[in-house]
């Protein structure tokens, strides 16, 4: 039976849906401390000098499979989102120029939301894009991915930094995510308290490192909203 939260799904990203003025990238190329959290913005980052972008990297990949510690679901997701809306900021992941980290849930994490808020294992994961499209609006994947967005290249060493004094990141719908430690890894304090929050894919931090565009996989979706 569907979890008595699904039916608020839509409704309780809404708020969340009308933070993304985009503010966050209008300032793409100059993001102040503003953008990426205050104290986080106070220690200085290395300068990633790469320009191979998280696209190509998630296009090198065959497609959906049966390995769900890679992002297929999260590749198809930019594409619907794009495919709808071919200007909307998600697409900056094919700019290597445009320094991002994003925490990108892996096609696991993927299919935990959607058993999560349907009750119902998720299937394949092309079962699994299906039914999240059933679920969610495009606007809603859209905020619900930038949401993993953070603008600023920010590799392990810098997270687990910012990690240990239990800081936040400003992501680019404007909302927070928490930073803390968890055993040896980072759990990421999403907006949603009641959900467990996801945690670093150790085996998948520094995806695309030495390149302006890094990645870190994560085993849970984060959720802009107390769903």
């Amino acid at each position: 039976m569907p979890r008595p939260h699904l039916h608020r799904l839509a409704a309780g990203l809404a708020g969340a849906v009308a933070l993304t003025s985009m503010a966050a990238f209008g300032a793409v190329g100059s993001a102040s401390a503003a953008d990426t959290g205050a104290s986080v913005a106070t220690k200085a980052a290395p300068k990633a000098k790469g320009v191979r972008s998280l696209a190509t990297l998630l296009a090198a990949d065959k497609g959906f499979d049966r390995n769900g510690q890679d992002f297929d679901i999260a590749e198809a997701a930019i594409m619907l989102v794009l495919e709808e809306r071919p200007k909307s900021p998600v697409g900056l992941v094919a700019d290597g120029k445009q320094p991002l980290t994003v925490f990108v849930p892996t096609d696991l994490a993927f299919k935990r939301l959607v058993a999560d808020l349907t009750g119902k294992h998720a299937g394949t994961e092309h079962q699994t894009v299906r039914k999240l499209t059933r679920l969610v609006d495009v606007k809603t994947l859209e905020t619900v991915l930038l949401y993993h967005v953070v603008t600023r290249s920010l590799a392990s060493p810098y997270i687990l930094d910012a990690t240990a004094d239990r800081e936040s990141l400003t992501t680019a719908i404007g909302a927070d995510i928490g930073l803390r430690p968890d055993r040896k890894t980072v759990r990421l304090v999403d907006a949603d308290p009641n959900d467990l929050d996801p945690r670093l894919v150790p085996e998948l931090i520094d995806i695309n490192r030495g390149n302006r565009q890094v990645a870190h996989g994560i085993n849970r979706v984060l959720r802009p909203a107390d769903l």
